[in-house]
């Protein structure tokens, strides 16, 4: 066999001088491909005797394994440095981290309404819904207000166009969820344990007044619900709602069409140095209004009120959001300032539960 460190000597030489990558992977194949020139001399092996194969054989494997780790470190000092070169001629570096993504928040109305179905449904309630364009008779008739009563004039509620020569009562947008009581009565019957939060509509606008805001209405008829049963629910929830243990309510005589007896009903609180501490003090705050469910309303929605007595609530979602989340002015909810939602807003994981904390 013809001596091999020509052949080596000549290869290194044109590894090392190689000038780029296209460059040594020719060489690569020149050499060590199936047609390559060390390749065709390890062919030749076959065809020596014995003695012959077991001198040239170990001599042939150091020259390839050398040429051929050679062309590799060659190849990959030629990738760094064609990549550094690349990054010198660009100007972003793709190795730095990405800017962090923009992230949205969960709006106050909404989180304290997931909060607020958490909690009633730990009570056993179930959530119901129905349109917020309703006709005169479920929004006012079925609900025991009367045709004089100031809400159902223009100066409170909004009303919808009718053609002319309609001389039908024209649909409203709903002042109150609590049309949706009737339609559930009526639908499903009684006895039942409902909550009813959506959106309503009135003619107002001041700090703590929009025209569109939220409500959460509650409903429990069966044959022996009572008053007691009203104020444990309403602890209940407002122990679970403001997190705090100690929680003290007030149940002051008050009218409502819709209920009798109705109670406006005050939580203790403390307004000590301009914060709001709920279940501490001697400072009194409205929250809700309640009552047992008027046997007219029964009646309308088809039960007998001979037979099955319940109670009612409502409270305004915007209103409790303010109160437990130090919220100064109602008109910011609906403003769409980011600021105002970035500061006020949730992360989406902040989702509410009574096992973890309503607000967790």
């Amino acid at each position: 066999m013809q001596d091999l460190e020509p052949v080596r000597a000549n290869y290194l030489a044109k590894v090392a001088a190689a000038a780029n990558e296209a460059a040594i992977e020719a060489l690569r194949v020149a050499t060590l491909g199936k047609k390559g020139e060390i390749s065709l001399m390890m062919r030749e092996l076959g065809k020596m005797s014995p003695d012959e194969r077991q001198r040239a054989g170990p001599r042939l494997n150091a020259l390839r394994d050398e040429i051929n780790a050679a062309i590799v470190a060659r190849k990959a000092a030629l990738s760094d440095a064609a990549l550094t070169e690349r990054l010198k001629a660009e100007w972003l570096d793709v190795t730095l981290p990405a800017s962090p993504a923009a992230k949205g928040t969960i709006h106050p109305v909404s989180q304290v309404t997931d909060e607020v179905i958490a909690i009633f449904a730990d009570l056993g309630f179930a959530v119901a819904e129905g349109p917020q364009i309703e006709t005169d008779w479920y929004n006012f008739d079925a609900l025991n207000i009367p045709p004089e009563h100031p809400a159902r004039q223009e100066h409170d509620t909004f009303f919808m166009a009718r053609a002319a020569g309609d001389d039908r009562p024209p649909h409203v947008l709903r002042t109150h969820t609590s049309p949706v009581q009737i339609r559930y009565m009526a639908e499903h019957g009684v006895p039942c344990r409902i909550i009813a939060p959506g959106r309503v509509y009135r003619c107002d606008y001041d700090q703590t007044h929009t025209p569109m805001f939220h409500q959460v209405e509650g409903l429990a008829i069966d044959r022996d619900i009572s008053m007691a049963n009203l104020k444990w629910v309403l602890v209940e929830f407002c122990r679970a709602f403001f997190e705090v243990e100690g929680v003290e309510l007030r149940f002051r005589a008050s009218h409502f069409p819709f209920t009798e007896p109705s109670a406006e009903v005050d939580i203790r609180c403390s307004w000590a140095g301009g914060q709001l501490k709920i279940g501490e003090g001697d400072d009194w705050m409205e929250i809700l209004g309640s009552g047992m469910v008027h046997p007219k309303v029964l009646a309308a929605a088809g039960v007998d009120p001979m037979v099955y007595q319940g109670f009612a609530f409502g409270m305004g979602i915007d209103r409790i959001a303010m109160l437990k989340y130090g919220i100064p002015d109602l008109r910011a909810f609906f403003d769409s300032d980011l600021r105002w939602l970035r500061h006020y807003g949730f992360a989406a994981l902040d989702i509410p539960s009574i096992h973890a904390g309503v607000s967790a």
